[in-house]
């Protein structure tokens, strides 16, 4: 093999793996596309985002047939035009209903304030702004729930804007903001003499089933 000849497998050869990294940096991987939320659901339909979407956590831990659970979210309209949710509905509760007559915003570029965009039944998101539902303010009540939900359960909600449309959104039980107190344990270090008595009643039992 002559030199030159040499010389020129070596090339490919060291060009080779460049060449393959170079085509395989270029694909999209499966999770190169997705987008997660640290907290709660995440939906979007055409300039409106919905943001950690959750019920918010029962005082019982749990959600009993029959009661109401309050949604909480942020509705971000990154468009130029105002939008309005309009309404709430899916299964697993009688009725969505929408209240409140100012809630907190927050403009792109600006700290948040508070702007009147919740009237009865119905959110107004105004251009580049999000609105914070569930501040006491905005609220939207799922009413008497069908059957017993606790945390990690969810609901489908189908949310309707007038502009964006449709979008369909798993509303789940929402974990506690703060660690809850548990409930005194058993003690198992009774004093000398509690619970004798019973030990002694087994002991005679047993004699008298040998005898």
């Amino acid at each position: 093999m002559t030199r030159a000849l040499r010389a020129a497998l070596v090339g490919v050869a060291l060009f080779s793996p460049v060449a393959l990294s170079a085509c395989s940096a270029g694909q999209v991987t499966q999770t190169g596309t997705q987008e997660r939320d640290k907290v709660g659901a995440m939906a979007q339909v055409g300039d409106i985002t919905l943001r950690q979407v959750e019920l918010a956590y029962p005082r019982s831990g749990s959600y009993d047939a029959g009661d109401d659970a309050e949604l909480t979210m942020a509705v971000v309209n990154t468009g130029e035009e105002a939008d309005t949710l309009v309404s709430v509905e899916g299964e697993g509760f009688s009725s969505a209903e929408i209240s409140g007559t100012s809630a907190d915003v927050n403009t792109a570029g600006s700290p948040a304030g508070r702007a009147p965009v919740a009237t009865a039944e119905e959110i107004e998101i105004a251009p580049d702004t999000t609105v914070f539902v569930g501040s006491g303010d905005a609220e939207v009540t799922l009413t008497d729930l069908d059957e017993e939900l606790t945390v990690g359960q969810h609901l489908t909600l189908l949310l309707t804007f007038e502009n964006a449309g449709e979008v369909e959104v798993a509303a789940t039980v929402s974990t506690p903001d703060r660690e809850e107190e548990r409930e005194e344990g058993f003690d198992f270090h009774q004093e000398e003499g509690e619970g004798t008595e019973g030990a002694e009643d087994i002991a005679r039992e047993r004699e008298s089933a040998e005898d």
